[in-house]
């Protein structure tokens, strides 16, 4: 089940990059030749809720999981963002209208999302100026504490969304299997794993490793610019960059994943906002799920490789970058 339909204007600029992106994919819109990052320079960032709640879920209820959502994100310490609540609203999650609005809407036609975000930019520079989420009330909600079996959990799609909100992409960091009618996610390490788990689960509530590097890459505090890395290099298959390479970084002494991926036709990387220490990484190709969740059909992504492992331990240091690794793949 997917949680979110990109506007299609946002979701072709990230991968048409010159430069390579930061981590994982962050939304941007084409600027000239390069691409300007989308993000809110104007900040607390205002949201309305509407005041009207579905099947199950009461218009309070609806308003105190959209805040729990934004806690979540604004809980972030290395990350400058903050949130404020704006008001209960008639207006539906409808963009033009100068605010931003969360609310539900009525899409059957929409069979497979749960919901969707929308924004309005300012293309010369990425600056977002106003975004709405809507929930399918096609779907059954619920926002009780340990969830409820056969409806989707409300505070861990909205916690999805508001990254989307923020300016973040989807994570390729999960494993899914087919079963009738699409796919079923086996387990993710971030909660903008485009795939929904099963109806009932809360496990999206929380942020993962890759989703605090997403936000603090978009909105650093001085802290994290002094104190965190990056890795950089390049993903090459017989010599030439491969476009699309999914990029894993994980930290060997704690545990934790952050994913990115090869971003342009040099098949250079980089993933940022990492805390100091050792890492391991791994390419793989992104065969695990549906390409256009994350690139634009018209490119030629390459899947056609094994998993690999760079050959050796790769150690960021502190406000420091590991750079011109180099991991080379070969042909399936």
């Amino acid at each position: 089940m997917k949680r979110s339909a990109l506007p299609l204007l946002v979701a072709l600029a990230v991968v048409l990059a010159t430069a390579p992106a930061l981590g994982y994919l962050k939304l941007g819109t084409r600027v000239g030749s390069g691409t300007a990052n989308l993000r809110w320079t104007s900040q607390p960032v205002r949201y309305y809720v509407t005041e009207r709640g579905t099947t199950g879920v009461t218009a309070q209820q609806f308003q105190t999981a959209i805040a729990s959502s934004f806690a979540v994100w604004a809980g972030v310490g290395n990350a400058d963002v903050s949130f404020t609540f704006a008001g209960l609203t008639q207006a539906n999650p409808t963009t033009g209208d100068s605010m931003t609005v969360l609310g539900y809407q009525n899409r059957p036609d929409l069979d497979r999302v749960l919901g969707a975000t929308n924004f309005i930019v300012d293309v010369t520079s990425g600056e977002i100026l106003e975004s709405d989420i809507f929930f399918n009330t096609a779907f059954p909600w619920s926002t009780e504490a340990a969830g409820v079996t056969g409806r989707h959990d409300l505070q861990s799609i909205a916690v999805h969304e508001i990254g989307h909100l923020l300016g973040l992409g989807h994570s390729a960091l999960g494993e899914t299997e087919m079963i009738s009618g699409g796919r079923r996610v086996l387990g993710a390490e971030s909660v903008m794993f485009p795939i929904a788990f099963s109806a009932g689960s809360i496990h999206d509530r929380s942020l993962k490793a890759d989703d605090v590097a997403g936000l603090t890459d978009i909105y650093p505090s001085t802290r994290s610019r002094r104190s965190l890395g990056s890795i950089s290099g390049k993903v090459t298959k017989n010599g030439t960059g491969v476009l699309g390479a999914h990029v894993i970084a994980l930290n060997s002494r704690t545990g934790e994943m952050v994913g990115g991926f090869s971003l342009n036709n040099e098949g250079a990387f980089t993933i940022a906002s990492l805390e100091a220490g050792p890492y391991v990484l791994r390419v793989e190709p992104l065969d695990d799920g549906d390409i256009s969740s994350f690139f634009d059909s018209s490119l030629n992504i390459d899947v056609n490789f094994n998993v690999r492992f760079h050959d050796r331990i790769v150690v960021v240091p502190t406000g420091g970058g590991a750079r011109d690794i180099e991991v080379k793949v070969t042909p399936k």
